[in-house]
Parts: C-alpha cells; sequence; structure tokens
C-alpha cells in the first residue's frame, strides 16, 4: 500500500503534458515500477543468500554480490541508465534521473572499498570496472557515465572518462585499417556489437570536449563495420566478420543489428551539422533502417535471426529498431510517413510487456558463432536487462511521435 501512495503522489506532481503521456503509455510506467522494486541495497551472500544492509556489515570471510542487478558495472545498465535519464526528462520524473545518478555514486563513493572486495575475489559484479580489458567493459557504461556527469561533473568521473577514452582511441584491439576488432573466438574478429560497445561513448565524448577527433573516430568506425559486415542481398548486418578468413559470420542476428543502429542514432544526434562525414552517415543510417524495416512480421515485432521467418519474435531487437526509427522521425532525418514502423514496433512491445512490468522475450547474451543453430537455440529470459533499456528509450521516442501529433 505504502509503494502505491508513493506512485500516486509522483503521478500528482507531473506536469500536465507528462501526466498525460503516462496516461498514454501505462506500460512504460509498469516497466519502470517494476525496475525501481527491484533496486535494493546492500549485498548479499553468494553461499547463503544472506543479506547484508551495506559494506560495513559485511563478514571478514565470504564471497558476495549486489542485491540490485541494476548496480552492476555491465554494458547493458549503461544503456539502461542513459534510458532512464532520458526517460526522466520526458515524463518529468525525477526518480529515474535519481537512480541513474545513485549507481554511479555509490561505485565512485565506495571506491576503494569495492575495489579492494573485487580484487580480493570477495564481489561480483563490478569486476569490469576496473579491468578495461574489452570495449565491453568500458564503452556502454561510461557512455551513461557521461550523462551523469553533465548532471553532476565530478572530477573523480573525470578522471575515470578520460581513462576510457585513452583505452577506446589508443589501445583497444584493431585491425590494420583501424578497424575495431576483438581476438575471440578468432584473431581480428569484427563484432557489431562493438558500434554499441565504443560510438556512443565516442559521440558523447566529443560533445563534452568539442574535440573533432572523437567524432572523426566514431564516424570511421560507422563506415568500417557497414564495409565488412553490411549485406547488399540481405540488406542487413551479419553478427561478425572474421579477419583471418576474410568473410562474414553466417547470421543477421536480431540484437546486434540493434545494436549497430543505437550507435549510430547517438553519433547523428550529437554530431556537428557541419561535420564532413555527416551525409554519408545519414545515407548509412537511412540504408540500414529500410533495410531491417522489410523485415518486421505482422506482429509489429522483429525476429531473432531477422531474416528467417522460423526464428522466434524477440523484443530487444524490436525495442532498438523501433527507437532508431522514431528517433530519426523526431530528429529529421527520415520523412514522418515512416513513423508508422516505429508505431507498430511499440505495439508489438506493448504485447511484451505483463502485468507486473517484466518484459517477455529477451534473448539472453549471445557471442558470435559459426552455425545458425546456435542462434535460433539462444534462450530467452524473463525481464533480462539486455533489453531492457531500448524498450524504456523506444518508448521515450514513440512518446515524443505521440506528442507531435496531437
Amino acid at each position: 500500500m505504502k509503494h502505491c501512495i508513493l506512485i500516486f503522489s509522483a503521478c500528482l506532481m507531473l506536469s500536465p503534458v507528462a501526466s498525460a503521456q503516462v496516461d498514454a503509455f501505462p506500460e512504460v510506467r509498469k516497466i519502470t515500477d517494476f525496475i525501481l522494486l527491484e533496486h535494493l541495497e546492500g549485498f548479499k551472500s553468494i553461499e547463503t543468500d544472506k543479506v547484508f544492509a551495506d559494506l560495513s556489515s559485511l563478514p571478514k570471510e565470504g564471497v558476495f554480490d549486489l542485491r540490485s542487478p541494476y548496480r552492476k558495472w555491465y554494458y547493458w545498465n549503461g544503456v539502461l541508465n542513459i534510458a532512464m535519464i532520458k526517460l526522466s526528462e520526458q515524463m518529468d520524473d525525477s526518480r529515474y534521473k535519481e537512480f541513474a545518478q545513485h549507481n554511479y555514486e555509490y561505485i565512485f563513493d565506495n571506491y576503494r572499498n569495492l575495489k579492494q572486495l573485487t580484487d580480493n575475489g570477495r564481489l561480483r559484479g563490478l569486476g569490469q570496472h576496473w579491468a578495461m580489458g574489452l570495449l565491453d567493459h568500458c564503452g556502454a557504461m561510461t557512455a551513461g557515465l557521461l550523462e551523469a556527469y553533465k548532471l553532476d561533473d565530478r572530477e573523480d568521473y573525470r578522471e575515470f572518462i578520460d581513462k576510457v577514452a585513452d583505452y577506446i582511441m589508443n589501445k583497444e584491439k584493431r585491425m590494420e585499417d583501424g578497424t575495431l576488432s576483438r581476438d575471440f573466438p578468432h584473431d581480428n574478429t569484427v563484432w557489431l556489437d562493438d558500434l554499441y560497445m565504443s560510438v556512443p561513448f565516442l559521440a558523447r565524448m566529443g560533445e563534452i570536449t568539442g574535440e573533432k577527433k572523437y567524432y572523426d573516430f566514431a564516424a570511421k568506425q560507422v563506415k568500417q563495420f557497414t564495409k565488412y559486415l553490411y549485406n547488399e542481398h540481405t540488406r542487413l548486418y551479419h553478427h561478425c566478420y572474421y579477419g583471418d578468413l576474410g568473410r562474414p559470420g553466417v547470421a543477421h542476428w536480431g540484437r546486434a543489428n540493434g545494436w549497430s543502429i543505437m550507435a549510430q542514432a547517438d553519433l547523428l544526434e550529437f554530431l556537428p551539422e557541419e561535420h564532413p562525414d555527416r551525409e554519408e552517415l545519414l545515407r548509412i543510417f537511412r540504408q540500414q533502417v529500410l533495410g531491417y524495416s522489410q523485415y518486421q512480421s505482422e506482429t509489429g515485432l522483429w525476429r531473432q535471426v531477422l531474416n528467417r521467418e522460423d526464428s522466434y519474435l524477440e523484443t530487444s531487437c524490436t525495442a532498438m529498431f523501433t527507437y532508431a526509427v522514431a528517433k530519426a522521425v523526431n530528429e529529421g532525418w527520415m520523412n514522418p510517413r515512416y513513423q508508422e514502423i516505429a508505431i507498430q514496433g511499440w505495439k508489438g512491445i506493448e504485447t511484451m510487456i505483463n502485468e507486473k512490468g517484466q518484459v517477455e522475450n529477451i534473448c539472453i547474451g549471445t557471442g558470435t558463432s559459426t552455425s545458425m543453430v546456435h542462434y535460433y537455440k539462444r534462450p530467452v529470459k524473463l525481464n533480462d536487462i539486455h533489453g531492457l533499456g531500448a524498450v524504456l528509450m523506444a518508448g521515450v521516442e514513440v512518446m515524443k511521435l505521440q506528442a507531435k501529433d496531437e
């Protein structure tokens, strides 16, 4: 009852425009209410599940995890933090930006103790914060940190942001032509996912520093990834490219294509109008949107393997595609006639949100594979965080579309 009263009070404080948007998008509020309910303080023992209120109450022995899955330093939470900040602005609800701000504040306010526990193998969920050995470890989470930095320009945030910038610009593995790559599963493997793990951070870094080099490097990655991964026949992107073999992987995996288009939308949002690559980037963006749009199902949803009709309907890629089309129309990058793609996509997403506010049919994390069966058989998980940020970002942009039509 207390929780219901708090939600009702928050709704009363919303502006008239925001209130109308909440009423029109009840599924968004369901999701965020469920996330806030799960956003628990403290730690739990891996061995016993016993809960501890704070760092000072942890025993001297044992292995622990953060109680809230949303506090962990994983790339999907970077997307979620950005989404919550955007949602806070759109719905005039400060709880959402405070959610994101607190996630970063907690890590940096307790930096030394959390690092010591992590280094000793006693705390899970934050190891990637210090590892910085892959784009996964730093790019998306620090893109979210850059949004938090705009709200609170802490010196320790900026020091970490600069460290990540140096890593991506100068130390991350790349092919001889400068295309970001990985050394697994094979040497010089280009993962389409890595466009999101790098470009959104670089675009925001360009904004806060005013340095053209970040925009240039981000634009180069979009063009190079398109060169290696775009299939002119299917008009989709392959999940990976094997540099050692000189050929792409087998699958047009939905979420990888989604990461790619979201990354491009972020770059176009921050890229200066006069940047010499802007027209080419717009061409690539529109090409991809029109390509994946032809695979939208009659439900409004897209599939796990985009061009395979016997592949299951998947929510996270649908949210990413819906977000990109809606944002493109809202920003004037594409003609308003294409908004119907996003509207139908959102209708499909709504069918995947249950009464508790949990999102269904989100594929779990998926590595590259030379077998199509691998993609067909990847399990879905209820409310998997890989898709929550994208669903909320889609909701924000579709709200804006609706506001334009009113």
